[in-house]
């Protein structure tokens, strides 16, 4: 069964420095209909403008992955890390504990483009903690051709050299070009959810359009044919 979220009808929200969209219930954006999939409970699509972006904020007991599409995003929290995300790259953030951050964008002239993902631990109370990677350090799975590529981002195990999530969750980033497709198997009891971020695509014959996202249940096979340049996460749940 796949059931999608047309990217047309996730909230939004322009505040003139930032150009926000939930896939999910989140702030000002109440939505009891969507309040996640799953473990998932956070996909936020930001645009956040040069020399903007979000103060010292708390959070806790929570999987936080921001992955930065175009432009960089500085990040200082209160375990002390500082750093820049720059695009290709993946920050994991546990808040456990409790933890306070700023997000903003490092640059004074170009926007920062990225998605926010939140997830659900499999236990509270965790010690905070960081990791950041680039995607091109992640071993790509072709499935036989050059024109799809599947990377680990994320796992409760560090598979393949990939950021700690503490929840039976892996995260996956596909990468399609025009005419390029896969098949991904689907363990069965699992559950999946597809966010196209970049592109065109199908999935087992469904089109998906940028901002689209798709609840994949009892399904075994997925199959990913890109109409354009595609790029799309690919979340398997318990």
């Amino acid at each position: 069964m796949i059931t999608l979220r047309p990217s047309a009808e996730r909230g939004h929200f322009d505040h003139g420095w930032l150009d926000t969209r939930h896939t999910f219930s989140f702030a000002g954006y109440q939505d009891p209909a969507h309040m996640g999939f799953r473990n998932l409970r956070v996909i936020n699509e930001d645009v956040v403008q040069p020399d903007r972006g979000f103060g010292t904020h708390p959070h806790r007991d929570m999987e936080i992955v921001t992955y930065i599409l175009e432009g960089a995003l500085e990040h200082k929290d209160s375990m002390g890390t500082t750093g820049v995300i720059g695009a290709g790259e993946v920050q994991r953030m546990t808040a456990g504990t409790g933890i306070t951050h700023s997000e903003y964008n490092a640059s004074g002239t170009e926007p920062v483009h990225l998605m926010q993902i939140w997830i659900i631990p499999a236990q509270i109370g965790l010690t905070p903690s960081y990791e950041q990677r680039s995607l091109l350090d992640a071993p790509a799975d072709t499935g036989g051709s050059a024109a799809a590529q599947v990377r680990l981002v994320a796992s409760p195990d560090t598979d393949d050299d990939s950021l700690l999530i503490h929840q039976d969750v892996r995260l996956y980033a596909v990468t399609l070009e025009t005419g390029g497709g896969i098949q991904i198997s689907i363990r069965p009891g699992r559950h999946a959810w597809l966010q196209v971020i970049r592109g065109t695509l199908t999935l087992n014959g469904i089109d998906l359009s940028q901002g689209d996202g798709a609840a994949i249940s009892d399904e075994t096979t997925l199959d990913l044919q890109a109409l354009e340049n595609a790029e799309a996460l690919l979340f398997d749940l318990n």
